[in-house]
């Protein structure tokens, strides 16, 4: 029953934010740049028991996949922005993601070992 819970609590996030997005694009994606899924899954956790160790590595983990998910945005406007397909642009996000997470996991190895 939870589970359906959370879909459902998740699912109208969306839901809304999409509306808005349709209505103003700009506003849409700030809405959406917020951390709420973060925040949400943060929440999801706590309150299925998770300790605070757990949370705070789930925190972390996040913090470390903002930068390769600011990668994926950039390219996927500028793909966008050079005409490419949506899916496309979609796709060499993802590229980028991946490749910005392995140099990540590269330096953090080379650094502290």
């Amino acid at each position: 029953m939870f589970l359906i819970v959370k879909i459902g609590v998740s699912a109208i996030l969306i839901a809304i934010i999409t509306e808005i997005a349709r209505k103003s694009p700009e506003m849409g994606g700030m809405i959406a740049a917020l951390p709420l899924v973060s925040l949400l899954s943060l929440f999801w956790l706590s309150v299925q028991g998770e300790s605070l160790k757990h949370l705070s590595q789930f925190a972390k983990g996040v913090l470390w996949g903002f930068p390769a998910t600011a990668v994926l945005l950039l390219i996927v406007v500028l793909s966008l922005k050079a005409s490419f397909p949506v899916v496309i642009s979609v796709v060499f996000g993802i590229c980028g993601w991946g490749g910005c997470l392995m140099l990540q996991k590269a330096l953090i190895h080379a650094i502290f070992g």
